[in-house]
């Protein structure tokens, strides 16, 4: 029997949802609540949040990278959920590691924002072409914590001065247009400025040949694995497009036994015209992969496309023999077979797309970067 912790009684049922503190996590909770009150209306459900400080929150002076931990931004909310006293997680799915604890599944992922990373140059600050911040090898800083982006920024300019940029948006924003700052640009999250309203602060996104976040720009919903009603709530909120590109990218980051620690990127595409309501296209996903070390001076990339109609893409790989796990992804609660047939097509070609990279020499680069 299911986990009830939404009641199936004719009085309004409460749905805690826990979220990070942060303006950005909160106002992406509330986007959720939002679309779930459209959907249900204002009678049936009614939403609580409750939002706490995680550890990658409460670390200011130290690099996320050199803390080599994972879950930093989601370890005391999954503690809350296993213990009941929230039914729901929202975050942000580039956040959440690609292994959840026991018992804890994601019920949705939605409708992604474009993925990509931009530069927002300092107040003032004016170029023709905004990039060209990124080849000055006399100018300011650029601020970044993440070492994929430094990894692509010193391969691109392996002079470029970068410094740790840690805070909220609107810390970095400050620090970044102080007068007294050394700073010149930050790379930010496109969709975290976008849903902060400060899209006027982009000054230009990076895109052609730039490998993004895994899950950037998606929303991950979590609750309990046996949580079936909440589950069954959830299931509007589901996106498959963003699934399916979504389960390829942590499929792959997962079996390079990667995380946010390690610069490793990537970018997903279909062909034109793949969507929900079209289903004469085929779902041609194509999945591109790279690992790079932190100096940007290696690098190894590569790049598949698979048909998700296929009957099964890897023969070798059957009901019984999967050897990944779909990340966490509720796969068990979808019914409709094509999807489920999508789902695991997508999980195989980030499967095989690791396979390729690790042929290629990508573990020695990570195994090089963790040790």
């Amino acid at each position: 029997m299911g986990d009830n912790s939404v009641q199936s009684d004719d009085t309004v049922r409460t749905v805690r949802i826990g979220s990070r503190k942060s303006r950005l996590a909160v106002i992406q909770t509330e986007s959720v609540v939002t679309r779930l009150q459209e959907v249900y209306g204002q009678h049936k459900y009614a939403f609580t949040i409750k939002t706490m400080s995680t550890t990658g929150d409460n670390i200011h002076d130290i690099p996320l990278a050199k803390i080599g931990e994972k879950a930093l931004f989601t370890r005391e909310l999954e503690a809350e959920l296993l213990d009941h006293r929230i039914d729901v997680i929202v975050h942000s799915l580039k956040d959440l590691p690609t292994t959840l604890p026991e018992g804890c599944v994601i019920a949705a992922v939605t409708k992604r924002e474009h993925p990509s990373d931009a530069i927002v140059l300092k107040s003032g600050l004016h170029l023709d072409n905004p990039f060209d911040v990124l080849l000055d090898t006399t100018g300011g800083t650029i601020g970044t914590s993440s070492l994929r982006r430094i990894a692509q920024l010193k391969r691109l300019n392996p002079e470029i001065k970068i410094a740790d940029m840690r805070g909220n948006l609107n810390t970095r924003l400050a620090k970044l247009d102080a007068q007294s700052s050394g700073y010149s640009a930050l790379i930010l999250a496109s969709a975290g400025l976008k849903r902060l309203e400060f899209n006027d602060r982009i000054s230009g996104q990076l895109w052609d040949d730039w490998f993004y976040a895994v899950g950037q720009g998606a929303l991950a919903i979590e609750t309990r694995a046996g949580d079936t009603a909440t589950m069954d709530l959830l299931k509007p909120m589901i996106d498959l497009r963003a699934t399916y590109e979504c389960l390829a990218e942590r499929t792959f980051m997962q079996q390079l036994e990667g995380g946010c620690s390690v610069p490793i990127g990537v970018r997903s595409s279909w062909n034109t015209g793949a969507n929900d309501h079209n289903e004469d296209n085929r779902w041609l996903l194509t999945l591109e992969g790279v690992v790079l070390s932190v100096d940007g001076v290696q690098k190894v990339d590569n790049k598949i496309t698979i048909d998700l109609d296929d009957k099964l893409v890897n023969a070798n790989i059957d009901n019984t023999g999967c050897p990944f796990n779909y990340t966490g992804i509720a796969i068990s609660q979808m019914t409709d077979h094509t999807v489920i047939n999508r789902l695991r097509n997508s999980a195989i070609v980030g499967y095989e797309l690791a396979q390729s990279l690790i042929e290629s020499g990508a573990k020695h680069i990570l195994n090089a970067i963790k040790h």
